[in-house]
């Protein structure tokens, strides 16, 4: 039987919500389902995503032609340039990647096939070959039935913008995938792979990116083991190779298969909200990382080495990315607790910080050190207290990226208002630039002409071609808690000269990271330096509580339920003492942000958003510890409030998480007992664990307290 089609009537209704995207954080991303599936015939493949969440191969091919024919329609490419395609390792068969390459060859551009490369390189190649755009199709930390798109503009390589977004979202609505399917293929595919990944490696190596000092090169790294893992992922048969050449002397390699099975008991999106990893966390059957290989690796290695590291003569450390490889975390093994300290991208950065600061603090005190709202509030105020200026953002590495490209646009803007000439052509950039302060637009193609605008006025105004926006003296660095860390990198592009670049890149953030803490820390005592890795700054409180399977489309600013909730926390918050207060993000204005202020000074918040890479609502608290327990009852209180009305109790994945609840109503089963279709099952059974509603027990999984609540509500409602 096939499903119902979508009236007109439904889809326009949709596609007319409240600021209505295809996309989320970054590019889209869903579960993949392929268009010849009998349970999707009669439906385009822009209905099937519309309405069921699927993204088919030819979805796909419809989203990368729109977007390429947009670049044309609008002048930003030429009929048989280029644009550059890489990919992850999760769609072994190739039917997606190779969608992809067809709708750009289709809107008669060439395509630079990199093939499996991590993200980073999009952008490097874009700007190295001076190309016009580029796809990385990938899931990224996404489980391995999950597949997506992230575009990458020509323009210093940014991603796209809301207001891009709306404008491609239109197209992709538009294009018929009857009248595609009859397109020749126009454009040439080019195999780009070998220049582009020795280009990564040229880039990876370079002194002036892994800011190893030359006197220490051949002996920063020599006493660490460095456990490797790719999360099977585009990293699997790079990363290795790279450490060892920077000069880590033992490099094992775990999670490095190309077999599709990305972030499968790997990668860091396991890692998430640890600080700390004991061995009961690996024990056999009740350890949630007993399957973990790079997890288990380290502590074997740990214990092996055991003596040695308690001496100050040795260090087992792992180096943990996603599936694109644009993600870190690192994890040290601890003798004396038998356990691994988890540092995750706040701590990261906060260590690169320190180490760019101390050594030239005349070239970075007071430029910006930029986070979002999933950080630590804590490490703003460590930053400030260092030297910097912090900034807070809304969640997504774009906005950081998006940030250091007006920072440097203010920076030229300054010396438009001071000049002489000014009037030749001030009037009409400086009120682009007051529209892009003001947020009127949020597309990356008005920041683009602010710059050709510059460029032009710095030529009549000098009588020369050079252009002084590529000097960075306002950014040192922007990182997000979930392991996005980007410093300024230095780029060979294709005429030889070097130019100043930002990604968000695990392998840079990885390798800037040991130098930060060997040469902060190296000269101390074993108990001061696992104490410092620990805790850095004066960490403060940071949870999450996540729902997932549910309609979206029902938290939105000044929705019914986004109100109810705002309400119901100004409530809690007084009754606990705090002075509630909304801050709005003009970025991601559907985000649900309340500042909490108490009467001795205490900062702390409470945000509520829908994650835009994963079928989920997060609730996050956020503030000092003091004041955990109290952030933690509003928090629970929050669950009760939100998943009833916002769980899809007709998602394919709700269900089975309904069975497995069912199956569990006695209390506990064995792992055995649990019917379930794999790997499906398996995924929601993690996730299951990631709302609290399920517990892994010495029985097998078990229902919490909050899984018996929701299941008797969920049989009330039905």
């Amino acid at each position: 039987m096939s499903l119902q089609k979508p009236s007109k009537k439904q889809l326009n209704k949709k596609i007319s919500a409240h600021e209505f995207r295809l996309q989320g954080t970054d590019g889209i991303r869903s579960e993949v389902k392929v268009s010849s599936s009998g349970d999707l015939e009669n439906l385009t493949p822009q209905e099937v995503f519309l309405k069921f969440g699927y993204i088919t191969e030819e979805f796909m091919e419809i989203y990368a032609y729109a977007y390429t024919r947009q670049l044309v329609s609008a002048g930003k490419i030429r009929v048989g340039e280029d644009v550059v395609i890489g990919w992850d390792p999760r769609d072994t068969k190739g039917d997606y990647n190779s969608a992809v390459v067809k709708g750009v060859c289709k809107a008669g551009v060439n395509a630079l096939i990199v093939g499996v490369v991590p993200t980073p390189l999009i952008p490097m190649y874009i700007l190295h070959k001076d190309a016009r755009g580029g796809f990385m199709v990938t899931g990224s930390h996404n489980p391995k039935d999950q597949n997506g798109i992230k575009i990458f503009y020509s323009f210093k390589g940014l991603k796209l913008l809301p207001d891009n977004d709306k404008t491609l979202t239109r197209a992709v609505l538009e294009v018929e995938s009857s009248a595609l399917d009859k397109l020749p293929l126009k454009g040439k595919r080019v195999d780009s792979r070998k220049e582009a990944l020795a280009l990564f490696y040229n880039f990876s190596l370079a002194p002036k990116n892994t800011w190893v000092p030359p006197e220490l090169e051949n002996t920063l790294f020599k006493n660490i083991t460095l456990v490797v893992d790719s999360a099977n992922g585009s990293l699997s048969e790079i990363a290795g190779k790279i450490f060892l050449q920077v000069g880590f002397k033992n490099v094992v390699a775990v999670n490095s298969k190309l077999n599709g099975d990305v972030n499968l008991k790997s990668g860091v999106a396991d890692l998430e909200g640890k600080t700390i990893i004991t061995k009961e966390m690996i024990q056999k059957g009740t350890g949630v990382f007993a399957k973990h290989l790079a997890i288990t690796k380290l502590f074997e290695l740990g214990y092996k080495n055991r003596i040695s590291i308690a001496a100050g003569n040795h260090q087992v450390c792992g180096a943990v990315f996603d599936a694109d490889g644009d993600r870190f975390y690192r994890l040290d093994y601890d003798a004396s607790r038998d356990a691994l300290i988890v540092m995750n991208g706040d701590a990261a950065a906060f260590f690169q910080a320190k180490y760019l600061i101390t050594s030239d603090p005349k070239k970075y005190k007071g430029t910006r050190y930029i986070n979002t709202v999933e950080s630590d509030l804590n490490v703003s105020s460590a930053a400030r207290e260092e030297g910097f200026i912090p900034i807070l953002t809304p969640v997504g590495d774009k906005w950081i990226l998006l940030k250091i490209a007006l920072l440097m646009a203010e920076k030229r803007i300054r010396s438009v208002k001071k000049s002489k000439e000014k009037k030749i052509l001030s009037t009409s950039i400086l009120k682009k630039w007051k529209d892009i302060q003001n947020k009127d637009y949020l597309d990356v193609l008005k920041i683009e002409e602010l710059e050709l605008e510059l460029n032009q006025f710095e030529k009549i105004k000098k009588g020369v071609k050079q252009v002084t926006s590529n000097k960075n003296y306002l950014f040192s660095i922007g990182s997000e808690e979930t392991g996005h860390c980007i410093t300024e990198g230095y780029l060979t592009l294709k005429n030889g000269s070097q130019a100043p670049v930002f990604f968000g890149n695990g392998i840079k953030s990885a390798i800037n990271t040991f130098v930060s803490t060997q040469i902060l820390l190296g000269s101390k005592s074993t108990q001061s330096y696992f104490s410092n890795l620990f805790n850095p700054f004066r960490s403060g409180h940071k949870k999450a509580f996540y729902i997932y399977y549910i309609n979206k489309t029902l938290f939105h600013k000044n929705s019914q339920l986004w109100n109810q909730v705002k309400t119901f926390i100004y409530k809690e918050a007084r009754s606990k003492g705090f002075s509630p207060s909304l801050t709005s993000f003009n970025e991601e204005p559907d985000m649900l942000y309340i500042a909490l202020d108490s009467k001795k000074g205490e900062r702390a918040a409470i945000f509520i958003r829908n994650s835009g890479t994963e079928n989920k609502i997060g609730i996050n608290l956020r503030g000092p510890t003091k004041s955990a327990a109290k952030l933690k009852q509003i928090g629970e209180k929050c669950i009760r409030v939100i998943m009833p009305s916002m769980k899809d109790f007709e998602n394919h994945l709700c269900k089975l998480e309904g069975a497995i609840l069912s199956q569990l109503i006695s209390g506990s089963a064995l792992n055995t007992k649990i019917k379930f279709k794999r790997p499906a099952g398996e995924r929601v059974l993690s996730e299951m664990i990631k709302q609290g509603l399920i517990q892994l027990t010495n029985n097998g999984h078990a229902l919490t307290t909050l899984g018996k609540w929701y299941l008797s509500i969920k049989k009330r409602n039905n």
